[in-house]
């Protein structure tokens, strides 16, 4: 299949205008006839139901969730980016547009970026309208703050409760189009497999959780707004319930997978503490506005941090990248303090964190504005870990994060299905090998609330002619066969060990050789070992209850048999890429003071993977920049 991404003619600037003059539409009676499957009920899928809904088509909304409310945009604390220049220091959608583009090391299409960065202001106007409480100054203007990779001010925040209140918003206009009997809502329906009829999506097979029931259910499209996959390394900042099952099904049955081993680690996360966690505790990027991050310049320094005198401690950042300092990029910052650790130079109980430190900012600001900028992300810390750090330094860790791989999608947000669509975090279409902070809650509310809702209609008016298949269709029966042999095959395994004790041992060799940094031959050896672990699971995982129940470990078990075969795919495609760009980062190629060493001669292009029955081909998207030149990402 040739990819064809489907960019409109005309100058960077027109693209999407002149997108939206061509494409057609579709009458508000015959939209009545219309059914569309929004899977995932995050900021994207949120915001997708509710504004197709308001259009005039019928939609069904799926979550894995109790309800809706739970779904993990609401992990997203700093903010959301737009080039509203209110702070008149320089911004501009070109400026942001070049930000984003350079931030993923020129490896995400031109006309995409663009659109991101040209849509963020009239979305914070939108969410304003919906009633998010921005905060503001004084005389009521709306404040901005910065976050990593830029020099401007163009983060928009509630406090660090920035997901938590833009998905409430999202919320309220899902739940106004429930009450008015225009969206169905299925909440703890998870999605189990897709169903393709003629080359196109045309439903899904469900399994209700709280009764194990196995469902139909027929659409004339499907979305996919499920998030990411970053608990393949198992311990992540993610929430537990975070999969990539409903994007893997889909990738079986078809749909392109673009570069998975994209995936961002985040450098400000509370460090792992003990081999029975479950997951690690993201803490916002916010706080490098004012937090310095700094070691002890001597090795394995077993004082308490505020006995280290100044003139003994490496503000690694600021020395390393004095432009930028502590707001360089995520995958940049997480290097630099993997190297400090590895180096001997780790502090904490297990020596594997950085001190996160705010004493000059209290003295400078005051408390009270500390306080009030960063409040309820001082009272999580020392509910967590007992520590006021408005007295002592945070104790930071990097930790896997956002998932910039995802579906492969075209300029409309379609997958290589017909009528398959991935939005939000579960695509790959804007950031490139590195996504910018306060970039994952505009992308999915933009994706969401202004793209989909522009394009969906593209594909849908040719399926006016067309008479939808039913739940009765044999196609249908068939993809439910799949699932329940799927189950029962799992069911009848009764092994000895548990489901975590092999997602622990996934984690493990995902985190060791393809996290921060990659090599040839432990790539290679990771694939051999992920390969031996899935082998594994289908002769010796139990899975405790029946099928035909309330049953987590059913539901963990079926999300980690995906994990397993997503993580060789994630590895076969770090191997590939022999180059290092953003969070890809080889270290056979790197120059010689330790920065990543891209290749554009060889590798400027998506990788977008068919599953081809488990050997993955790869097929490439050429990545043309007409508007930009390339450089060396540079943030010294």
């Amino acid at each position: 299949m040739k990819l064809n991404s489907k960019i409109p003619e005309g100058k960077l600037e027109e693209k999407w205008r002149n997108y939206q003059a061509n494409s057609h539409l579709i009458n508000p009676t015959n939209k009545k006839k219309l059914n569309v499957i929004v899977v995932g009920s995050g900021l994207a899928g949120a915001g997708a139901a509710a504004t197709l809904a308001e259009l005039g088509y019928d939609v069904q909304c799926f979550c894995y969730q109790d309800s809706a409310r739970r779904a993990h945009s609401v992990a997203a604390q700093g903010g959301i980016n737009a080039a509203k220049n209110y702070q008149h220091d320089g911004d501009s959608v070109w400026r942001m547009f070049y930000d984003t583009l350079k931030g993923g090391d020129f490896r995400s299409r031109e006309a995409n970026t663009y659109r991101l960065a040209e849509l963020s202001a009239p979305l914070i106007d939108h969410f304003v309208q919906q009633g998010v409480p921005f905060a503001r100054e004084y005389g009521g203007v709306l404040v901005n703050r910065s976050f990593g990779g830029v020099q401007v001010q163009r983060t928009f925040y509630a406090r660090g409760q920035t997901g938590q209140q833009l998905l409430m918003a999202a919320y309220s206009q899902l739940y106004k189009m429930i009450r008015a009997k225009k969206v169905d809502m299925l909440p703890r329906h998870e999605m189990l497999d897709l169903v393709v009829i003629n080359g196109k999506a045309k439903g899904i097979i469900v399994r209700d959780l709280t009764d194990g029931t196995i469902k139909r259910y027929a659409a004339d499209a499907v979305v996919l707004a499920t998030g990411g996959y970053s608990r393949v390394f198992r311990l992540s900042t993610l929430a537990i319930g975070c999969n990539g099952s409903a994007i893997w099904k889909a990738h079986k049955r078809g749909a392109y997978f673009a570069a998975p081993s994209f995936t961002q680690i985040h450098p400000t996360a509370l460090p792992q503490s003990s081999d029975a966690q479950s997951k690690l505790t993201l803490m916002s990027e916010s706080l490098r506005n004012d937090g310095r991050i700094w070691v002890p310049t001597k090795k394995d320094d077993a004082r308490k941090a505020n006995e280290i005198p100044e003139d003994e401690r490496d503000y690694y950042l600021e020395r390393r990248y004095p432009a930028f300092g502590n707001l360089a990029p995520r995958d940049i910052a997480s290097r630099a303090a993997k190297e400090r650790i590895d180096a001997g130079h780790g502090v904490g109980p297990l020596k594997n964190g950085v001190y996160l430190d705010f004493k000059n900012a209290i003295d400078r600001l005051g408390l009270d504005t500390i306080e009030d900028r960063y409040g309820n992300l001082f009272k999580m810390y020392r509910k967590i870990t007992g520590i006021n750090a408005y007295e002592k330094p945070m104790l930071i860790s990097p930790a896997a994060h956002f998932s910039m791989g995802g579906l492969w999608v075209d300029y409309e947000l379609m997958t290589t299905i017909p009528g398959l669509y991935a939005i939000g975090e579960c695509n790959y279409s804007d950031h490139g090998a590195n996504r910018l902070g306060a970039n994952s809650l505009l992308q999915a509310s933009i994706d969401g609330y202004f793209i989909l809702p522009n394009t969906i209609n593209n594909y849908l008016q040719t399926e006016l002619a067309e008479e939808r298949p039913n739940v009765d269709h044999p196609e249908f029966e068939r993809v439910e066969d799949d699932v329940k042999e799927h189950i029962a095959k799992m069911m009848a395994i009764n092994g000895s060990r548990t489901v975590d004790d092999f997602h622990r041992a996934l984690g493990k060799v995902m985190w060791q050789e393809c996290a921060m940094s990659r090599n040839r031959a432990g790539l290679e050896k990771a694939i051999i070992q992920i390969k031996n672990i899935k082998k594994e699971f289908w002769s010796e995982v139990k899975v405790t209850g029946s099928e035909a129940e309330l049953n987590p470990e059913l539901e963990k078990a079926l999300r980690l048999a995906d994990f397993i075969e997503l993580a060789i795919l994630m590895c076969v495609d770090a191997l590939q890429r022999e180059e290092s760009a953003g969070a890809h980062f080889r270290e056979e190629y790197q120059t010689k003071d330790g920065e990543a060493l891209r290749n554009d001669a060889d590798f400027m292009y998506v990788s977008a993977w068919e599953y081809n029955t488990g050997n993955f081909k790869l097929h490439k998207e050429e990545l043309k920049f007409e508007y930009v030149e390339p450089t060396v990402r540079s943030y010294k």
